[in-house]
């Protein structure tokens, strides 16, 4: 057992017994983590009052910071150390499946609130929402956008990021890390131009945060996603270049396949929020305009 163990990488018992779990090097980036945030929340709250931008800027890049060197140290741990024995593979396909679990519960709660509003509408006991939106949906004069203009556009380069990162996968598995570099190259770009559209179309919005129900739950939802869709990007973006270092094999890249995880449920996300908001959430109102 000990020499099965002594393997498939792993750390020691006290008695020195090889064993497959990772025992993980005393760290300072959790606690420096939770400062940085903290900072972070407490800049964050100050810039809604008008002032403490500072606090933000400078929460930001210790939050930055502390991920680029916890991080780094994970990697080093995989590539370097080998450390991540397929044990230890198996706790991170753990961690990473519930972490998207959590976000599918975060962006439920998006959901809940849009359904109750547009389905409830014009429902009695809820006369503060009725005299708010004139009892009808979307809330009278809100001009939401057509569907099929920009936002089917956009539905269509993130299902496109979908298949090229698939393809990625794919050519990992079989070795090809070259193509894998290229796909994942193309999923990055696509993410880029699907966020420049976003920000296209929020100038262009007929509507503010804060006029109504439906604009509210709107850029809640979509900007959340869009912040998902940065951060996936990003991700991607490091497994691009950690696969042109080498980091992956066609037997270890769990790093990308978490990637691809996070990159394939923000591709669902958005097809909800498409569907939903969109398209069934609007009504038809946009045909008028």
């Amino acid at each position: 057992m000990a020499d099965v163990n002594a393997h498939i990488g792993g750390g020691n018992t006290g008695d020195g017994i090889p064993q497959p779990y990772h025992l993980v090097n005393p760290s300072p980036w959790p606690l420096l983590s939770s400062f940085a945030a903290g900072l972070l929340a407490t800049g964050l709250v100050m810039q809604f009052h008008g002032h403490g931008w500072y606090l933000l800027a400078a929460g930001l890049l210790a939050v930055l910071g502390c991920m680029f060197g916890w991080w780094r140290d994970i990697v080093k741990e995989s590539v370097v150390e080998k450390a991540h024995s397929p044990v230890v593979k198996i706790g991170l396909r753990y961690g990473m499946s519930l972490f998207i679990a959590s976000e599918v519960m975060f962006f439920a709660a998006f959901f809940w609130a849009f359904f109750d509003a547009s389905i409830f509408y014009d429902e009695a006991i809820q006369y503060a929402r009725v005299e708010a939106n004139g009892g009808v949906w979307p809330p009278k004069g809100t001009i939401p956008f057509n569907p099929f203009d920009l936002p089917f556009l956009m539905t269509v380069i993130l299902l496109l990021s979908g298949t090229t990162v698939t393809w990625a996968h794919h050519a990992m598995v079989e070795g090809k890390m070259q193509e894998a570099a290229r796909a994942l190259g193309i999923t990055v770009l696509l993410g880029l131009v699907f966020s420049g559209f976003q920000v296209y179309e929020y100038s262009h919005a007929a509507f503010g945060f804060g006029a109504n129900v439906y604009s509210s739950a709107f850029y809640m939802a979509t900007g959340f996603h869009g912040f998902h869709v940065a951060i996936g990007t990003i991700f991607l973006a490091v497994c691009y270049f950690r696969t042109k270092k080498g980091h992956f094999t066609a037997e270890s890249h769990f790093g990308f396949e978490a990637a691809a995880w996070y990159w394939h449920f923000v591709d669902v996300v958005w097809l909800f929020l498409f569907i939903s908001i969109y398209w069934w959430g609007a009504g038809g109102a946009w045909i008028a305009h």
